[in-house]
């Protein structure tokens, strides 16, 4: 079988994606997706891991020596991803107990994992230090007493990064780093610089460097590397003031992805480039020849090689402005509820003939944030079409609603080489029911 995409098929339409994304002349990593949906039921995500592969080396090929990639796991946490992306030769960014155990079953050598988040629990930490992960990023001063003890009872010393303040946007397109203002992440300079100086003394842990998170989703080059040199002036100057050696700087992920038509993608090449500049700078300055930088990206290595695909369950309204109803929502893509920002669409296998409309996409759940778009522009639907959310290799699955009205989760389906196979398989409301307990009061 073969699946037809209407080019204008969006908002932002498909044509796009089929350039550097999973959807490519109707077909999803080049299988027909009413295949996929045959063999695999719906709702289901899929992804391209050669596509993922390419995007790692992509990335890589324009890093200056002394740069490391670190997969933000949280952007796609499913096993075989990560799997993947360890066969790529990346390191993995953990934000919790549950991440790590992910990264360490993917095969990843524990000294190319690092740890981040606030809020880590005791037990988390202690996993960390007995695994024996490269780094974690402390984001306290109470957080590094809690882990000088947990290192000292385990006779171990850890590495670690002290996290910079940043300020927050609620959209969390935007994010600046601060000085002086206390906040859910990290610590304010002044704090930092007092907590760098009483890890000298410390037989348990060793500071290697700064981390702060600069930014999310941007796709501009200017701004990532602005953030980058900031974020080093800034370790140098602790450094100097605590008698440390700066060997480490986490600039955190940030890389962007277009979403809709119309938006450019990242100029790897001027990324490349400028950081480059700033590799130069360093390399003749003795105090920072020796220091190396790691970069978290998520989205932008997993992003694009992901769809979510649904079927369409009822078609209802005027032909020139139907509502089209799918078989799954934001119990399994939240994010454009979340922070209102629209996915491109596509109506596969169509048959070509039919006529562009103004469509309304939503899912079945029983609220009106349960919608995809309320104009796009769409081959008029039907029952039975399958509908592709693009760009949902990440947030996705990992950050969608999946217990909200006890639908059956969705799958995720995994392509490499051509060849798709099962990675996650969907969780039926019955499993759900059979963990939990109605006591005999």
């Amino acid at each position: 079988m073969t699946a037809d995409t209407d080019a204008g098929s969006a908002p932002g339409g498909a044509a796009t994606a089929g350039i550097d994304g999973i959807l490519a002349e109707g077909r999803l990593a080049g299988l027909s997706p009413a295949a996929l949906a045959e063999e695999f039921g719906t709702p289901l995500f899929v992804y391209d891991l050669d596509l993922i592969g390419r995007r790692v080396e992509a990335l890589r090929s324009v890093l200056p020596h002394g740069f490391r990639i670190a997969f933000a796991v949280k952007a796609n946490p499913s096993l075989a991803v990560v799997a993947h992306l360890r066969r790529c030769g990346v390191g993995a960014d953990v934000a919790s107990g549950g991440e790590l155990e992910t990264v360490l079953r993917a095969g990843f050598e524990p000294a190319a994992v690092a740890m981040t988040g606030p809020g880590k629990r005791d037990a988390e930490l202690a996993a960390a230090v007995e695994a024996g992960i490269g780094f974690i990023t402390v984001e306290s001063p109470g957080e590094l007493g809690r882990l000088q003890a947990i290192a000292a009872a385990a006779g171990k010393r850890q590495k670690i990064l002290l996290r910079l303040a940043v300020a927050e946007d609620a959209r969390l397109e935007t994010v600046r780093i601060i000085g002086g203002v206390e906040g859910k992440f990290g610590m304010p300079l002044q704090t930092l610089v007092e907590t760098a100086r009483a890890t000298s003394a410390s037989e348990h842990v060793e500071l290697l460097g700064i981390h702060a998170f600069g930014a999310s989703n941007l796709r501009d080059a200017e701004q990532l590397v602005g953030h980058v040199a900031d974020l080093v002036d800034i370790g140098r100057r602790v450094a100097a003031e605590t008698g440390t050696q700066l060997r480490l700087v986490d600039a955190g992920g940030g890389l962007g992805i277009p979403y809709c038509d119309g938006e450019l993608p990242l100029d790897l090449a001027r990324l490349g480039r400028r950081l480059g500049e700033l590799r130069a700078s360093w390399d003749s300055d003795a105090d920072l020849r020796q220091m190396e930088v790691i970069l978290e990206p998520g989205r932008f290595l997993v992003g694009p090689a992901g769809a979510y695909v649904a079927r369409v369950v009822d078609v209802k309204g005027p032909d020139s402005a139907p509502v089209a109803i799918l078989d799954g929502g934001i119990n399994h893509v939240l994010r454009p509820a979340l922070i209102q920002s629209e996915h491109r669409l596509a109506v596969l296998a169509t048959d070509g003939l039919r006529a562009m409309v103004h469509a309304t996409v939503a899912g079945p759940l029983c609220t009106g944030l349960d919608v995809f778009t309320t104009d796009a522009m769409l081959p008029r639907p039907r029952a039975g079409d399958l509908m592709a959310v693009l760009d949902t290799g990440a947030y996705g699955f990992t950050e969608s609603m999946p217990f909200f009205l006890s639908h059956p989760t969705a799958a995720e389906v995994g392509v490499r080489a051509g060849k798709a196979r099962l990675i996650r398989p969907r969780i039926m409301p019955t499993e759900l029911l059979d963990r939990q307990i109605d006591p005999d009061w």
